[in-house]
């Protein structure tokens, strides 16, 4: 039988995704993390991993879907939260625009789930049913085994539960609240997301009428995190907005490294911070470097970068700013504090042994 009689749109599909296939689960697992520093791998999106010296993997936001897949009618259900905030109902084209850097069914050892906030791009029912149905465990803070834990706020716990993650498998949080797992301590702060204020459980014309009503607690819907860890203070805000009120926890933590939800946002839409807010945030914070995420995925929404990096050194000298950017690529490591002072990432190019084994050509003149 030929090749081609064997080839099928499912064989493609399992020959083919994830893209990257088990490439980044195997770097994770054999990573050997420093003394008093914390690896850490962008996942996509504000999708991150954390690894510790004392062997403690967490993921926050780790998400594996995908956005529009079909044209279908050309229209956004009438409660979609981009809906309720603009009133478009044209079809959002928001594609997924990176590979799938991890796979959720080969992972091997996760000692906590952390979700920001319920929204599809943050929460992943695929690695939920991994960690659920392969029994997976963690320890607590007293060295007891214990099944691992899905971490979030109430929305987010609700998903799980109504994906069939048992209830007294999740830890709800709210700002203040604190969670310890073996070297690390996750703490719950305020959210910023004024996107998830305007998301409605109904999504169809039958959507909540939120005009003239006060919203509904942010506490509940969505959270940052501060991920205190041997290697630094690492902040995670999710999918916030600008807010002056990033100068309080700037001022209440010490924050090594940031993340900011960065994009260019659509005209009529105000979704992502701009390369101006993600330098407000990083000055309000007080963080020693700040990472722009989520400017990868969507194609609506894909950003610039190296606007950043132009207004970073316009306005450093004049404001003395006290941090610097580092511009990621998904699927890269960074090491804290190893790496700060890094400021653009490549991934690694190979070929470090050429002209160290036996060359197979006519003459060296090819060269």
């Amino acid at each position: 039988m030929s090749k081609i009689d064997d080839i099928t749109r499912e064989s493609w599909i399992m020959e083919t995704f994830p893209e990257w296939g088990t490439w980044l689960n195997e770097e994770i697992e054999a990573e050997k993390v420093a003394e008093k520093s914390v690896a850490m791998w962008w996942l996509g999106c504000t999708g991150m991993w954390f690894k510790t010296p004392g062997g403690c993997n967490i993921t926050v936001d780790l998400w594996s879907g995908n956005g529009k897949r079909s044209h279908g009618n050309n229209k956004m259900k009438p409660g979609h939260q981009m809906a309720n905030m603009c009133g478009c109902r044209t079809l959002q084209p928001n594609l997924r625009a990176i590979p799938f850097v991890i796979d959720p069914f080969a992972v091997k050892q996760l000692d906590a789930v952390l979700a920001t906030h319920y929204h599809q791009d943050h929460m992943d029912p695929n690695l939920a049913s991994h960690v659920i149905k392969s029994g997976m465990t963690t320890v607590d803070e007293h060295g007891k085994e214990r099944l691992v834990p899905f971490i979030g706020p109430k929305k987010s716990v609700e998903t799980w539960i109504k994906w069939g993650v048992p209830a007294d498998r999740c830890i709800t949080v709210k700002p203040g609240d604190t969670v310890k797992i073996k070297d690390i301590e996750i703490v719950a702060l305020d959210s910023f997301d004024r996107t998830c204020l305007v998301t409605t459980d109904d999504t169809t014309e039958n959507r909540e009428e939120l005009t003239g009503i006060c919203p509904v607690d942010m506490d509940e819907k969505a959270v940052n995190y501060l991920i205190k860890t041997p290697g630094g203070n690492i902040y995670h805000s999710g999918d916030s907005h600008y807010s002056i009120y990033f100068a309080k926890h700037g001022k209440d933590y010490d924050i090594d490294v940031a993340f900011g939800a960065y994009g260019e946002n659509p005209v009529g839409m105000a979704d992502k911070m701009t390369s101006v807010d993600i330098l407000r945030m990083a000055e309000a914070l007080r963080c020693k470097v700040v990472i722009p995420i989520h400017h990868d995925v969507w194609t609506n929404f894909m950003a610039d970068t190296n606007e950043i990096n132009v207004l970073y050194d316009m306005k450093k000298y004049r404001l003395g700013y006290t941090f610097h950017p580092f511009i990621w690529e998904v699927g890269g490591k960074y090491v804290y504090p190893q790496d700060k002072d890094k400021r653009m990432y490549h991934h690694r190019r190979g070929f470090e042994d050429c002209f160290e084994h036996a060359q197979n050509i006519p003459f060296r003149s090819m060269l």
